[in-house]
């Protein structure tokens, strides 16, 4: 019933124009803030893990570089898929 409503409910920010898609500044936006919440994860999980922060940060570090990359492909694809719009 609550998603339902959730799924039926069309606002200004969730209904694209007909024709348009999501710009790439905003896609580049969406995936820096993303990445900065997954690798702050990934940094604390590494510490915990292995008890060396130098370790930890180096792992946060390489992650950051490859998710970032492999998200925007990611986005940039489904931006493409016209299925759900």
């Amino acid at each position: 019933m609550i998603l339902d409503s959730v799924l039926n409910t069309r606002t200004k920010s969730t209904v694209s124009k007909k024709g348009t898609s999501e710009k790439i500044k905003r896609s580049v936006v969406k995936t820096l803030s993303w990445r900065a919440v997954g690798t702050i994860d990934t940094i604390l999980i590494s510490w915990l893990l292995t008890g060396a922060l130098t370790l930890a940060l180096s792992i946060g570090a390489v992650e950051l570089i490859t998710k970032m990359i492999l998200y925007f492909v990611h986005e940039r694809v489904w931006n493409s898929i016209k299925w759900g719009k």
